[in-house]
């Protein structure tokens, strides 16, 4: 049986990694065998897991490999802690990524998951899969499981800051796009670690409707435990939040949402007032001052063209076989039924969905490989 796979998005620095581990923990001793894979550069997603060790990364060792015209193996990149108490064991793997300033970290998320894939990790004897992933850099590396759909299911973590609920958004959004092109990514829910009991991150998951699938207030017990490398929840507190959690997820008891984010201005607004005024224009002559009074005009400069995911769609659409781009516009953009494409077209409707279906794949391999 395939692994249960679920990715756990949010800002840097908020809980990400101690919410994958105390989960994972919880799984584990729940008798399933669990693999917790870090999705971030920093590489620490495993720290607490592995009691303080830190793991050889994905990227480190395909190099050093590569360098020798050597394989990487899975014993080289996959490791196993045995937990005295624990009925199962715990793996783990950090993909990691290349040093600040030197590479780029998402092209290191890709290229860990081909070098997992070729290994079979989909395949392995693994109960649950937990992928910690970084979600406030917006390369596309980092929405990989989203992107492939390698997740089944998606959990965002945040906090009651603006920033967290603000990257929360952005994956809720990006997910629900890919699901546009035939993602298969579930959203779960939104967890809440450091709750202050301000409600500001339960009221933009109400706005947004996504369901609060756990709240965890801080405590200064559990951070120690995360400190000295340890688990959460052997505190009780804490152990009965995420056992609880755990019994709904592999019970299926949480309904996915069908949340597809707040857009800027609706996410702003739960935090206060916003003018509807247009931003004030500088001019050149008050930037460049006196040089461009004497001279009269300003200096000339390249202008730039930022290109963005509709853009980068619209030209995959074009290169679609006839066929099928008639058929994805009709449904995706004019939003038709199987049905009046068929009459349209003169298609069995069965021909109008082999198609439609066939134009949603393409899409997906020409989107991610451009």
């Amino acid at each position: 049986m395939a692994a249960r796979t679920i990715a756990i998005y949010g800002k840097g620095g908020i809980g990400k990694s101690f919410t994958t581990t105390n989960l994972s923990a919880t799984f584990a001793l729940m008798n399933k065998r669990v693999l917790q894979l870090g999705c971030d550069p920093k590489h620490d997603s495993t720290t607490s897991l592995f009691g303080g060790i830190p793991l050889p990364t994905v990227t480190e060792v395909f190099a050093e490999k590569n360098a020798l015209n050597q394989q990487v193996s899975i014993s080289d990149i996959v490791f196993r802690r045995d937990i005295p108490d624990f009925p199962q064991p715990i793996y783990g793997i950090e993909l990691g990524g290349p040093q600040v300033g030197r590479g780029c970290g998402g092209r290191g998320i890709i290229s860990g998951f081909e070098t997992l894939e070729k290994l079979g990790i989909f395949n392995w004897d693994i109960d649950i899969i937990l992928m910690d992933f970084l979600g406030d850099v917006v390369c596309g590396g980092f929405a990989t499981p989203l992107a492939r759909s390698l997740s089944e299911e998606v959990i965002l973590v945040t906090n009651n800051d603006r920033q967290s609920i603000f990257t929360a958004n952005n994956i809720c959004q990006a997910n629900n796009y890919f699901r546009t092109i035939g993602g298969q990514s579930r959203l779960l829910g939104l967890i809440i670690n450091r709750d202050d009991g301000s409600g500001i991150a339960e009221k933009y998951a109400e706005a947004a409707g996504i369901t609060v699938l756990m709240n965890v207030p801080y405590n200064a017990e559990a951070r120690d435990k995360d400190d000295s490398f340890d688990f959460a929840i052997r505190l009780p507190a804490i152990r009965e939040k995420f056992q609880t959690l755990a019994h709904e997820i592999l019970e299926n008891k949480i309904t996915p949402c069908e949340a597809g984010g707040l857009d800027f201005m609706s996410f702003v607004r739960l935090f206060g007032d916003v003018s509807d005024d247009a931003p004030i224009p500088a001019t050149a002559e008050e930037l460049f001052g006196q040089s461009v009074r004497s001279s009269g005009t300003a200096q000339p400069f390249q202008s730039m063209s930022f290109d963005n995911d509709n853009l980068k769609m619209n030209r995959c659409v074009d290169k679609l076989a006839a066929e099928e781009k008639e058929v994805y516009k009709m449904m995706e953009l004019e939003k038709k039924s199987i049905g009046e494409v068929a009459e349209l077209t003169h298609r069995e409707e069965s021909a109008v969905q082999e198609l439609f279906s066939s134009a949603r794949t393409h899409l997906k391999r020409l989107f991610f490989e451009n």
